[in-house]
Order: structure tokens, then sequence, then C-alpha cells
């Protein structure tokens, strides 16, 4: 059998002006950098191939702006089409997006990688929920993020009486996927990585319509040496394997510098967490201290990027994070989330899925609690985290996540640009107020539909570091504010609409606001 394994080259030969490429990663992780490279040059050198139609399922760019991953593709005439998650974080595609280069798409992450499962088996598409009530509701924008781009991608459709989403399967011609080894026959193992992704879906998504399957690795290993139930991309899938140069540059395993056996599950390390408490506590630390309450024991709990990451080590420090079950969108149980830039990985994992699965784990209903972001909210729980003054932000596994958590709780300052606070005494001191509301009369784009929630059934809760809400049947009801703050010119006079008050409005606890363990150890039994 003639060896897989390949020169640059020649593996860039086998993409094709037109080509429908998918790339599997989460931002940097797992991304097949030196390859990209190389066809970046290629291009520039070339013109060719270009036409492409880009498929990024999990935000591939450095929203710095550094010219890397994703960003390789900004060029004109090299994309004809770009489906993706997170434009926010690849500012050189999103201007391009915004001057109308090329279509684009934006599709919540779990849908997306769900869809390549759709493509790998021959069906028409995907039929879910998730999305209704969102701008990825064709009633609305339909996940569309520039005028350029017409093709209706989802549709509404009614089975029984009931409206569904159904998202269109695409092509896939080039599936460009990462993995630690492979043998001369194309078997594929991910020892070193710190996720699993979508890599198999993709290829089988490629193979499907006769594409081609490249696979970037640190090394080549004799065949018969890989353990088989360590491959996870069979070499029948595999068309050309590639191995890396400057692995230091092109084959990162997380946002750090080296390699940490505790992110990929090879070794398992110290608690992340400190030992001992902050000696101070910041405006932050109290949305995460304060989303601790919400917690259970043995709950299934996510957290986003944003303040409300910092929740899981808010939990390790208050010495319950060990009877809290964290997951992570992209593929991972258990263990310690790590915050950004490496967010999306974790410390100490305890098993590894691919992202399709675990999405189905979430919109079966089986998360408990999430805690996210919110950059705008209007009165009737709406959040918006995807569009700003007219630029595309995106929302990765926001939809799929905020959709259909049990309870879900956004954290988020009151106001922001120029806000500034002080924690002391148990109290909150409001030393500058934010120039721009936080909490408006009407977002300017839905990735949050407080309604459709409310009618699901589920608990929301929006905590900022001087009131907490949550939805009700009238919509926002205020609960909770902190010690220190005046309700009439601190939180009423700062929002954009005048909320519902409830008739038991009470303080927030005032061990939230003093330095130290909070005692949750009652709280959670």
């Amino acid at each position: 059998m003639k060896s897989k394994v390949t020169d640059i080259s020649g593996a860039l030969d086998l993409i094709r002006d037109g080509d429908f490429v998918a790339v599997t990663a989460a931002g940097g992780v797992g991304y097949p950098e030196y390859v990209v490279m190389k066809l970046e040059e290629r291009f520039v050198e070339r013109k060719s191939p270009g036409g492409l139609t880009l498929y990024s399922a999990g935000g591939h760019g450095d929203p710095k702006g550094v010219h890397c991953w994703d960003s390789r593709f900004a060029h004109p005439g090299f994309l004809k089409r770009h489906v993706c998650t997170h434009p926010k974080v690849v500012p050189e595609l999103r201007a391009m997006i915004e001057n109308n280069e090329f279509e684009a798409y934006a599709l919540p992450q779990g849908v997306f990688n769900q869809l390549y499962r759709c493509v790998a088996a021959g069906q028409p598409g995907l039929l879910t929920r998730i999305g209704m009530g969102t701008y990825i509701d064709p009633r609305q924008d339909g996940g569309k993020l520039n005028e350029s781009t017409k093709e209706d991608m989802v549709s509404l459709i009614e089975i029984e009486g009931k409206e569904w989403l159904f998202f269109k399967s695409f092509p896939v011609t080039v599936a460009l996927i990462r993995g630690t080894y492979a043998d001369e026959k194309g078997n594929v193992t991910i020892d070193h990585e710190a996720l699993k992704l979508e890599m198999l879906e993709a290829a089988m998504a490629a193979k499907a319509a006769g594409g081609k399957v490249i696979v970037q690795v640190e090394g080549v290993v004799r065949n018969g040496t890989l353990k088989a139930k360590d491959v996870v991309v069979p070499g029948e899938l595999v068309d050309a394997v590639v191995v890396t140069e400057d692995p230091e540059q092109c084959h990162r395993q997380s946002a750090d510098p080296g390699y940490n056996p505790y992110l990929s599950g090879e070794a398992r390390g110290l608690a992340a967490a400190a030992a001992s408490p902050k000696p101070l506590v910041s405006v932050d630390d109290v949305m995460c201290r304060r989303a601790v309450f919400e917690l259970f024991p043995g709950a299934i709990v996510n957290l986003g990027v944003g303040v409300g990451a910092g929740t899981g080590v808010a939990a390790a420090i208050e010495g319950v994070a060990d009877k809290l079950n964290f997951t992570l969108e992209l593929g991972v149980f258990g263990g310690m989330p790590l915050p950004p830039p490496n967010f999306g990985v974790s410390m100490n994992p305890e098993s590894f899925v691919s992202p399709s699965s675990m999405f189905d784990f979430y919109h079966g209903g089986n998360l408990d609690i999430t805690v996210l972001g919110a950059a705008e909210v209007d009165r009737g729980g709406n959040v918006n985290v995807s569009k700003f003054a007219g630029h595309p932000n995106g929302q990765g596994g926001f939809i799929d996540i905020s959709q259909t958590a049990k309870k879900v709780i956004f954290c988020t300052t009151l106001r922001t640009k120029g806000f500034e606070a002080e924690v002391s005494d148990g109290k909150l001191h409001i030393q500058k107020e934010g120039q721009i509301p936080k909490f408006v009369d009407k977002a300017e784009q839905i990735t949050f539909n407080g309604a459709v929630a409310y009618e699901a059934g589920h608990d929301v809760y929006y905590i900022t570091e001087r009131a907490v809400f949550k939805i009700e049947k009238e919509g926002l009801v205020l609960l909770e504010i902190a010690p220190g703050v005046d309700l009439e010119k601190d939180v009423l006079r700062q929002m954009g609409f005048a909320p519902a008050v409830s008739p038991n409005l009470k303080t927030m606890d005032e061990r939230i606001f003093r330095p130290g363990k909070m005692g949750c150890f009652g709280h959670f039994g």
C-alpha cells in the first residue's frame, strides 16, 4: 500500500479552485496552521486555489488581530463564501465581510457541528429548534452577515402544528484536520491534543462528497504501532498526511507555549485554583461569587466566555468546585475550565467527546446551569452578544447553550465604558458611572430570546455588580440590589427602561462583598 505521507506541496495539490473547505479547530487549539500557512503562500504566489468556501465552526482567529489561523484567508479572491460562528475573532475577515467582499453566514456552533454529520450521512439537513426567535431565525436575519449574502441556509417549517428550523446541508470537498501522530496508512491519533474536535465528522463529510482529507501531525510512526482505540480518524478517510514544520508556532497545544499533559488528559496535575482565598474582591468577583449561590451539588455546568468564566475559580476558592460537574461545549467533561486565552480547554479533563456529541447532550436538555456574558439586555430579557453598531460578532455556542440549559445566568455590569467601582466594608461603592447602559429598551440583535426561554420553563437570571434580575411573565424583574447602592439613583436611573421591581426586593448577601470564603458549604449541604 502506498504511503499517504507527503510533503506540503503534494498535499496542497489536492485543493482546487472553488473547493468547499472545512477547517476543524477551536480558536488555535487543534488548528492545522502549517497547512493553512502554506496554502496562503501558494494563493499569494499563484492566485490559486481561489474562490473557496470556508467552514469554520470554532472561532479560528485572534481578536487582537494577529495574522494567523483563519486570518490567512483574508486576501481578495481567496474566499467566495465564509460560514462561521465567531466573525469577531478574525478581524481581517470581518472587515471583508462588512465590505461585502464575499458571502458570509454565522450559525450556532452546535448546529454547525451537527451539520457535518448530516453531510456525512447524505441527509438533506438538520431539523431543530435551536436559533428560534434569534437572529438565526429566517424571520429575522437567517444568520446572514452582510448584504452580499442572498441564499437562505435556514428555513422555517411546521410539523404537527409545531414550528422548527431547518438548516440545509452543505457540500464539503476538502477537510483540513490535525492530530498528533499518524501512520503511513493515514490512521490518526490525538495523544497531545487538548480537544477531540469535530475532525472525524468533517473527514466523513468530505469523503461523502468524494472529497479530500488532509491531516497535519507532529510525527509519523510505523504501521501497526498505533493502538486501535487511540485512532480517532481511520486511515481509510485520509488522503494526505503532512508533518508540521516549526511545531512551536504551527502545532501549539494551546495559547500557552509548550506541551501540558494536564490539558490532554495524559496526566493529572494539582488543583488549578488557589488554596487560599483572594485578598480582595473586585467588581467581576462580585458577579461570579453571586453566581455560585445559584449552583447546587452535582450540577452539570457550562461556563462561557466573559466575566462568567470566573465562576469556576470562585467555586474552587469557595471549596465547592469538586461538587460540580463542569463541561465545555467543545467536548470536555470534568476538570477545571480555563479562562481566555485558553478558553475551550480544561485542566485535568476526565473525558473527551466530539463537539457534535456534546451539543447532542446539551440540546437534549441535560445541562443544568450555564453562566454566560451579555453585552445588551432589553426589557423583554432578550440578550445581544452578536452585533453592535452594525459590526457582526457572532456567538459560537451561545445560542445552543442558552436556549437549552435549565438555568441560564448572565453576568454583566449594569453600565460600561468608564465604569469604576470599589468593593469594601461589605458594600459596593460606585466611583464613576459608565457612559453606556447595557440594559436598553431594545437590543440591536437578538442572540437570546427571553420570551422563548420563559415559555420553555427555564430559569433565567441577570447578575450585575449592583443588581440581580430574573425573567418573569411580565419581562425583566428586579430581585436584589447590592448593599451600598441606591435603588433609584444607582439602578433604575441607569437603565434604558423601567423594570418591574419585586415586592420582595432584597439586598444581595453581604458576604459576597467581603474578601475570603463566603461559607457556601451550608448552601451545598
